[in-house]
């Protein structure tokens, strides 16, 4: 039976849940929709971040939202030197369609088994203050793991937003995938503006990462969990649209939470990919992107 508690938790729960998925599909976001490029290795970089935090936090004590944040310039050398190599080797050639995804599906199996050799496939978690401990305003509960990193994702996003809409290199990034030939009359050079966008798309996931760990207990391979839903998030918010994306990430969000609370969780991971194909049915260009 339904009842107001059960739905209104629910629809928190949801919220919360959408948050962590706008920081993971964030990065996506900036490659995909913006400058065309299909990294599908995105989720590895994201459990590349949750190992980084699971070792400091393991060693150190250091808090993981912390972690998170202090290695996004380490991360965005990461995504910067990796786009030098995808230019050379495929974008300036004219092969980046299914070269360029070939690399990034190879580059992604590669992470893997690299964390595999190094951790092994056993589940690694992290430990904070605020991990197992639960906000109560009146019937409606809100856990920590998931609120820290449901409002650490939402400053994230904002902060993204702001830099964009705000910055010449953000309105750069927004126009590289549009008009090359324009963004050059305009004295900025598109490989650089491409160079610093991966760069960003990448940091983001060394922040996502660590709100992955403190959620769940993580391995190897669960960065395979998302890639479907990440890209329905991406193609539901609008291609290139970072609200879009946040948007999109708390429908999807709510949307499981609803499914997992009334009908079980085993139907969850399919909603991601009923929306996605809904969306391209009826709505290619997204909640936010143009008619």
């Amino acid at each position: 039976m339904i009842t107001l508690e059960l739905f209104l938790n629910a629809v928190v729960a949801g919220l919360m849940l959408g948050g962590f998925y706008a920081a993971v599909a964030l990065g996506l976001s900036i490659t995909f929709g913006q400058l065309d490029i299909v990294n599908i290795a995105h989720p590895t970089f994201v459990i590349l971040g949750s190992f980084v935090a699971y070792i400091l936090n393991q060693n150190f004590g250091i808090d993981p939202v912390l972690i998170g944040v202090v290695f996004m310039p380490v991360f965005y050398y990461i995504g910067t030197t990796l786009y030098r190599v995808y230019y050379v080797s495929f974008e300036r050639t004219g092969q980046e369609s299914l070269s360029g995804l070939a690399f990034f599906f190879g580059l992604m199996f590669i992470i893997e088994v690299l964390l595999i050799l190094t951790f092994g496939v056993d589940y690694r978690l992290v430990s904070a203050p605020y991990i197992g401990k639960t906000m109560h305003i009146g019937f409606l509960d809100l856990p920590y793991r998931m609120l820290v990193p449901a409002l650490a994702a939402t400053v994230m996003t904002g902060a993204v937003v702001l830099y964009m809409s705000k910055t010449f290199m953000g309105k750069a990034i927004l126009a590289v995938s549009q008009d090359r030939l324009a963004l050059q009359l305009m004295g900025a050079d598109p490989i650089k503006v491409k160079r610093i966008a991966l760069g960003i798309a990448i940091a983001t996931a060394s922040l996502a990462g660590a709100l992955l760990i403190i959620i769940q207990p993580v391995e190897p391979s669960v960065g395979r969990l998302y890639i479907g839903r990440i890209f329905a998030i991406v193609v539901l918010g609008g291609m290139g649209s970072i609200s879009g994306t946040f948007v999109a990430a708390i429908l999807i969000g709510v949307v499981e939470s609803f499914i997992a609370t009334f009908y079980g969780p085993s139907w969850a991971p399919a909603v991601g990919f009923g929306i996605l194909l809904l969306t391209l049915a009826f709505r290619p260009q997204g909640i936010f992107g143009r008619a």
